[in-house]
């Protein structure tokens, strides 16, 4: 017998009290599910940190990636995206897709963002619409300068939009404070709850942006979401997945109880166990950005071993789901992850399992290093 523990950077664990949450059914059109909805975009405000609208619709956090190209942008704007991952890469994706003139600031994947790249495609650029960031880039676990980039474009016409899916609750984000136009989340990384809803907060320069806009969007229209969320009590345009928002409603009363700063600080904890047990290990960190990297550890796969193997290994042996690298760095690298619902025992076990499957791999393990390194640092706090 083996108890199965998820430690993929999303989805991520779900707490027993959000899970209960959605066994019972209500009805979308009444004023139970329309206080429910002001209660959840209410809290969905907090952890954006924002005072403007917040739009949720039901899909993964890409529906909210392509409504902010829909919504905000015509075919033929000129737009730079900083792509440095999996989910950069699908900034790019979307925003070709929808016809846009694409700037593809590419660069190598674990390190992050320049700003001297803004400043310099800013100064090149007068008529730039749009500059796409990813925040929390999960395929590498690299935290992006997203002050900085802000304070930078809110010189301009041009909207900022970032992708802070997995980073949103885990590490600091505040909307308005850095002049982000366009953030959109999901439900299934530090907020603790299954997939399936997608959030946007929008600024009014977004909403400018898209009353000039020409690109169709039915579904992830935002026009829409904000006409039906402005009733009273809100409502969604569209059947919502209805046990979802009830079991966000549950989770964001769990992080409104702990507090941003306080949950913030336990991802910061809980990244540096889990790093100094990676170290202790003899392996090398592929994510050049460490002190930022509290999402995922990403690290190296030993000289010999396909990191695919080794993923799989500890998820059929010992029931430990860790994730494979994406894109370019598929069999190459290994991530980590201890955002949302983890305490520090849950970091030491997913430190025991990987001894376990490497030593069952044929590397030259110290079995109990990394496990001490980790305990070592959250003894310390």
């Amino acid at each position: 017998m083996k108890k199965d523990y998820i430690f993929t950077p999303g989805p991520t664990p779900v707490p027993p009290a959000v899970s209960l949450a959605q066994v019972r059914m209500i009805h979308h059109r009444s004023d139970e599910f329309g206080l429910l909805l002001a209660r959840v975009l209410d809290g969905l405000k907090y952890v954006f940190q924002t005072e403007n609208d917040v739009l949720l619709f039901t899909s993964s956090g890409t529906g909210a990636m392509e409504g902010a190209v829909a919504n905000c942008f015509s075919a033929g704007d000129r737009v730079a995206v900083f792509n440095g991952g999996k989910f950069g890469e699908r900034f790019v994706e979307i925003t070709r897709y929808f016809g846009l003139d694409v700037i593809n600031l590419e660069y190598e994947w674990g390190d992050s963002a320049d700003p001297a790249a803004l400043d310099k495609v800013l100064s090149e650029n007068a008529d730039l619409k749009g500059v796409f960031l990813t925040h929390s880039e999960t395929s590498t676990g690299v935290v992006n300068d997203v002050e900085t980039f802000g304070r930078m474009v809110a010189e301009t016409p041009a909207l900022l939009v970032v992708d802070t899916i997995s980073g949103l609750g885990a590490a600091p984000f505040r909307t308005d404070a850095w002049n982000v136009d366009i953030a959109v989340s999901g439900s299934q990384k530090a907020l603790m709850t299954p997939p399936g809803l997608a959030f946007a907060a929008v600024s009014d320069k977004a909403w400018e942006a898209a009353d000039s806009a020409a690109l169709p969007s039915y579904y992830f229209s935002f026009k829409e979401a904000r006409k039906s969320q402005s009733k009273t009590p809100p409502q969604t345009p569209y059947t919502p997945a209805i046990t979802l928002v009830q079991a966000l409603d549950e989770a964001l009363k769990m992080v409104r109880a702990e507090g941003l700063e306080h949950i913030q600080e336990r991802h910061r904890l809980f990244s540096r166990a889990t790093r100094a047990a990676v170290e202790a290990l003899g392996l090398e960190l592929f994510a050049k950005d460490l002190p930022t990297a509290v999402v995922a550890t990403s690290v190296v796969s030993p000289a010999g071993v396909n990191s695919g193997d080794l993923v799989r290994l500890m998820r059929t042996e010992f029931g430990v789901f860790i994730a494979g690298g994406q894109g370019k760095a598929k069999g190459k690298i290994f991530r980590m992850g201890h955002v949302g619902f983890f305490d520090p025992f849950d970091i030491t076990t997913q430190v025991a399992a990987l001894e376990l499957a490497l030593l069952r791999l044929g590397c030259p393990v110290d079995i109990g290093a990394g496990v001490t390194a980790a305990l070592g640092v959250l003894a310390s706090g």
